[in-house]
């Protein structure tokens, strides 16, 4: 009777011991889609899980329970056997029995099946809550009391998630996630650290319609190109009159006037985003304000470029291609593993497309990060390093560098660091 006794209470340890272990472990957003599916036992194990508290004084009450008394029966036990020794002999036996089958082997078999044994076991330990409530609620009172002394606060559970650990989720979900949706998703997380600045059409290289020019040169231009928008002004960006878009094009061209009252009447008024918008916001404008196209001004309202949705929507599904855009290499490798770059290109871009880490802290573009590293525009051509990289000048035109030579230095071998 001793032994048998003595066997179910350690069955009854392995059962606390699993139970503990695999409740703590269950996975909370497979338990929210559970209970989003009905799952009794998703439900009351997730209740089980909103007090920790109780749910942990349900489960040690327990095992200490069972574990104590079969330290008691071993004695006993071993006392009859062994006599005076055999104190000193059950614990020793006790002891490696209870880590072995009531300890460690459950708990590693809860872990790594928190949910197979968690939801069953919620059974049983829903009823012990009910049994046990009075003991629990003492033991609870004296545990929360002596926390409080030490000045620690009892919290609610917290499942939700900062975009940071979203974050870390998506890059370590393996292959339950494919690579391209993953990509696309962590995109979007990145959505709000990027800034409009950093995606726009500079205003530099902006095509429009400049309205000092004759009209039927206008009419021609129009005719031959197959862009979805154009902005229109008078001489200059920052004299912007207006945005015409394909429908505003054909209703021009169809139109039996053609002048240049009747280019501003077929477009549409100037929308504004200031450049330092974060891409998530800007976003949510387009969407709320029903627009597609909106010029970039800076903080003192000058334009600094033009950006359209779709600027914002290759961020997240990467480049579109334009049948219509003439093809614009602005990164291409060289024999040597160096890479020839267009200055007007973000840093971000570079980096996000070759896995560089050029930094992004300061200016915007290859161009602005190399005048602010010189601190002055190079009359010649010049080489510089700026974090590992060594970057050469291969063409400076109108007070910009236009083109450039990078190359990725070798990271340092860190055993030869240890030596130095």
């Amino acid at each position: 009777m001793l032994v048998a006794s003595i066997l179910i209470l350690l069955f009854l340890s392995a059962f606390f011991s699993s139970s503990e272990t695999g409740m703590m472990a269950l996975n909370r957003f497979r338990l929210k889609h559970l209970i989003k599916q009905k799952d009794k036992s998703a439900i009351r194990a997730n209740k089980l899980l909103q007090r920790p508290d109780r749910l942990l004084g349900i489960i040690l009450i327990g095992n200490n329970f069972v574990n104590i008394l079969a330290a008691a029966l071993t004695t006993i036990l071993c006392l009859r056997l062994f006599g005076d020794s055999g104190v000193f002999i059950g614990s020793i036996i006790l002891t490696m029995i209870v880590l072995i089958f009531a300890e460690v082997t459950p708990k590693t078999f809860a872990a790594n099946y928190a949910e197979k044994v968690a939801l069953p076991a919620s059974i049983i330990l829903k009823f012990l809550q009910k049994i046990l409530y009075p003991l629990v609620w003492i033991v609870n009172f004296f545990s929360n009391s002596i926390l409080k002394l030490f000045g620690v606060e009892e919290k609610q559970s917290d499942d939700d998630l900062s975009p940071d650990e979203l974050k870390s989720i998506l890059e370590n979900s393996g292959d339950l996630i494919p690579s391209r949706y993953q990509e696309m998703l962590l995109s979007v997380l990145e959505l709000d650290k990027i800034s409009i600045d950093e995606v726009m059409i500079p205003k530099n290289e902006v095509i429009g319609i400049d309205l000092s020019k004759d009209i039927n040169e206008i009419k021609s231009f129009l005719e031959s190109s197959k862009k979805e928008f154009f902005p229109i002004f008078d001489q200059n960006l920052d004299d912007i009159k207006g945005i015409i878009d394909l429908y505003g094009i054909n209703s021009f061209l169809s139109s039996n006037k053609h002048d240049k009252d009747s280019l501003l009447d077929s477009s549409e008024e100037v929308y504004f985003a200031l450049e330092n918008t974060s891409l998530n916001i800007q976003l949510n404008n387009f969407q709320k304000d029903k627009k597609k196209v909106a010029i970039v001004l800076d903080e003192y309202g000058s334009v600094k470029g033009i950006i359209d949705i779709k600027d914002i929507l290759e961020e997240i599904v990467g480049e579109l291609a334009d049948p219509h855009d003439e093809a614009k290499v602005d990164i291409k490798k060289q024999k040597d593993g160096s890479y020839l770059i267009d200055a007007s290109i973000s840093v971000r871009e570079v980096n996000k497309r070759l896995g560089w880490n050029l930094p992004l802290s300061g200016p915007k573009t290859l161009n602005g990060l190399i005048l602010e590293n010189t601190e002055t525009i190079p009359e010649a051509n010049i080489s510089l390093e700026i974090e590992n990289y060594i970057i050469e000048t291969i063409l400076i035109k109108d007070n910009m560098i236009k083109f450039t030579k990078v190359t990725e230095l070798s990271p340092p071998d860190p055993d030869e660091e240890n030596l130095d």
